[in-house]
């Protein structure tokens, strides 16, 4: 039988590099991460077989299932919303985690790392359209968690994490998106650091995060198909 996920992944990386090139960025720029959340170690093998490395869960236990029954060389990513009691196991299994949204949660992350012999790869998340649903820093409250981070020994903050809302028209996206970018830019200057991650942007949208500067997109039902839960 075709491999579709394959086939899916090629449509996808067309799409990113035609994007990319018609908003004058180098289609190297932009990281593929796919979102394996509720799909099977199938699944994800068949990705992998295509060449796919950069994954992504939402759940610290979904990894944690997956991650012994897979190749050792694929590259986890933490995007879902992160308990302090699920630090430890995260540090252990994810290269990056794109879902820190509290002080205390950056101070955990950093014992935990040092405890661990590693520096752990953060993005902040931030709630850009203050939806009360999401999890996320307001953008007003962004400083004190940079200013710790960078205090931290065993914490690299890489960039910043949004999600737009489902629901959201184009002209919005392009807000949300463009927001973040211009945040990461004041940050950087602010603070004399470079943030080279941008995390935005899914299978509804990732053109338009792509526009918007994103460096990473984070893409599931694109590439596996819809979800049963």
């Amino acid at each position: 039988m075709e491999n579709y996920i394959e086939a899916n992944l090629h449509q996808i990386k067309n799409e990113i590099c035609i994007t990319a090139e018609s908003s004058h960025r180098s289609p190297d720029s932009i990281k593929l991460l796919v979102v394996s959340k509720n799909f099977s170690v199938e699944n994800i093998m068949k990705a992998y077989e295509a060449g796919q490395r950069m994954f992504g869960e939402n759940k610290v236990q979904e990894l944690e299932s997956k991650a012994p029954n897979l190749p050792k060389d694929i590259e986890w990513h933490l995007i879902g919303h992160l308990q302090s009691n699920k630090v430890a196991k995260a540090v252990e299994l994810a290269e990056y985690i794109h879902s820190v949204d509290s002080e205390k949660l950056i101070k955990r992350i950093d014992r935990i790392s040092y405890e661990k012999n590693k520096v752990q790869k953060i993005l902040l998340e931030i709630n850009i359209s203050d939806e009360e649903s999401k999890f996320g820093l307001n953008l007003a409250n962004i400083d004190k968690c940079i200013e710790l981070a960078l205090k931290c020994k065993s914490v690299n903050l890489v960039g910043l994490m949004t999600m737009a809302p489902f629901e959201a028209d184009e002209l919005e996206l392009n807000k949300i998106f463009a927001t973040l970018n211009k945040k990461k830019n004041d940050l950087e200057d602010k603070y004399k650091i470079n943030l080279p991650e941008l995390s935005m942007g899914m299978s509804g949208d990732f053109k338009t995060a792509i526009a918007n500067g994103s460096t990473i997109v984070r893409i599931g039902t694109a590439v596996f198909g819809r979800r049963i839960y």
